[in-house]
């Protein structure tokens, strides 16, 4: 795809867009997440998940789980039942063989759903995650008000996502990665696939940053109903890890969900 199909779908259909990227990848998502937070995703992620555990919570939604990395760590820390959701079958169709080979099979559950239309009722769960969301959703604001709604007052809300780094040192360095490197890696450790996962990285994060700055994103929390909220810029900026408590006057009554009965994802599904 060229880069302005490629833009163009991203603009007009975010989420058949993230579908067509990350289809192809599943088998090797979690060293491409590594690759492409230069080793830092890791880190990152404890952090999110240390956010969430500290509040001891017994029911939790992780929203982009990918192939249920996240979940995994959060059924482990917190001892919670955990819910994954995601919009791409071959993430969740791996996330299946990953929790089946961790022996979390009766604690984590894995279900095809968009976050823009959470398959939920109001106040279900006790703390939400969400990773790697908002870049590809049409209105971020709308999307966070739906998170919001499914999760019980006072619950803890966190989230994980890729940042700009500043300074006249790193910020140079992080565009000439995102902009050189990745794509040369990507394309030699990954193919043509996580090549264009690569070149189409740093450009997408870069122009969220532009469009919805770290002070919009507050904003934007705060007027979800979230409170508290918290920001933590890791890896000298390259990370940011988000979060904060639902209110008492949280979004709710908002959701159309996805469907009544929505696919569960499970072990020997095709």
């Amino acid at each position: 795809m060229e880069a302005g199909d490629r833009n163009e779908l991203l603009n007009r259909q975010p989420n058949r867009f993230a579908q067509q990227l990350f289809d192809g990848l599943p088998a090797r998502y979690d060293l491409l997440a590594e690759l492409l937070s230069f080793g830092q995703n890791g880190r990152w992620r404890q952090a999110m998940v240390s956010a969430v555990a500290a509040t001891s919570p017994t029911s939790v939604l992780d929203v982009a789980t990918g192939p249920a990395g996240v979940a995994l760590q959060l059924a482990k820390r917190t001892g919670a039942r955990v819910t994954g959701v995601d919009l791409t079958v071959q993430m969740l169709r791996l996330g299946v063989t990953n929790i089946a080979r961790s022996g979390q099979a009766g604690r984590v559950d894995l279900l095809l759903a968009r976050a823009e239309q959470l398959p939920f009722p109001d106040e279900t769960f006790d703390a939400l995650t969400f990773t790697y969301l908002l870049r590809y959703v049409s209105s971020p604001a709308d999307t966070l008000k739906e998170l919001v709604r499914v999760v019980k007052p006072g619950g803890r809300i966190a989230n994980l996502e890729f940042h700009v780094p500043a300074g006249r040192l790193w910020h140079p360095l992080w565009w000439l990665y995102t902009r050189a490197g990745l794509p040369v890696a990507g394309f030699l450790l990954g193919g043509r696939e996580w090549y264009e996962v690569g070149r189409f990285l740093g450009p997408s994060i870069s122009e969220h940053y532009r469009r919805y700055p770290v002070a919009w994103h507050v904003r934007a929390w705060e007027q979800a109903g979230i409170e508290d909220v918290q920001v933590r810029l890791m890896s000298v900026g390259g990370g940011l890890v988000m979060w904060g408590r639902k209110g008492a006057s949280g979004a709710s009554g908002g959701g159309a969900g996805v469907a009544s009965q929505p696919t569960r994802m499970a072990a020997g599904r095709a």
